[in-house]
């Protein structure tokens, strides 16, 4: 349960909310939710006690959940798909400057590890869709849609070293999957084409091997030295 104290660091310390979800993807319709994410500073004081601050807040409204910013910053350095992609949607509903040094750091977060990660995502969430259609006879349709649009996400990611998750001309193909209206086997071969074409485009990526960590620790020590000492955005 969110605690009061929770709330207040999401309410007055948030530096980044945005909208993901359908409606970051270019995928939403009539009866689509508003899911939010957001990137909350806890004042480094809170630090210096016992009881340090959460990693992360679920609320306190509907469908939000926020990390604070060490916290994003470390599963945006493992190529955390989820995390990533925060950085990157076009639906920004609040931003401060600290916010806006971060998102002017979202390169520094991407390199060749992202086809590790989304892959190892992808499988495990393809796995549950093949115990779906076992168990039941078909797959949670809705969640094969997004794990197409993510498996195309991140082959376009290796391919250009930038990540766009707004899934442009595909989105009548991919609302046709959510909609039950492609056989689970074309949507399998589907998936296994994408899979393909992301191992092929991890070989040539023009990605970096490895994120820049040096310059989002040097971000991260300066935004909490700005906060010890009362002075605001670390830029």
């Amino acid at each position: 349960m969110i605690t009061p104290a929770d709330k207040a660091l999401v309410r007055d310390h948030t530096v980044y909310s945005c909208v993901m979800g359908s409606r970051a993807f270019g995928l939403a319709t009539d009866g689509s939710d508003t899911d939010r994410r957001g990137v909350f500073l806890a004042p480094t004081p809170l630090f210096w006690r016992f009881d340090k601050p959460p990693t992360h807040v679920e609320g306190p409204a509907d469908e939000q959940f926020s990390w604070e910013l060490e916290r994003f910053c470390e599963l945006a350095l493992r190529a955390n798909p989820n995390v990533l992609e925060c950085l990157h949607s076009p639906l920004v509903e609040r931003i401060d400057a600290t916010g806006r040094e971060l998102l002017s750091l979202r390169g520094a977060f991407l390199s060749r590890q992202a086809h590790e990660t989304f892959a190892r995502y992808a499988l495990g969430q393809r796995r549950k869709l093949e115990a779906d259609v076992r168990q039941h006879g078909a797959p949670r349709w809705k969640h094969a849609m997004h794990l197409l649009r993510l498996l195309a996400s991140s082959r376009d990611l290796l391919r250009t070293g930038e990540l766009t998750i707004d899934v442009g001309a595909d989105r009548e193909a991919l609302l046709a999957v959510k909609r039950g209206e492609v056989g689970w086997p074309e949507v399998e071969q589907w998936m296994s084409r994408l899979a393909a074409e992301n191992d092929a485009a991890a070989t040539g990526s023009p990605l970096p091997a490895e994120p820049d960590r040096a310059r989002i620790e040097d971000f991260l020590i300066r935004t909490r030295r700005a906060s010890a000492t009362g002075g605001g955005s670390a830029g």
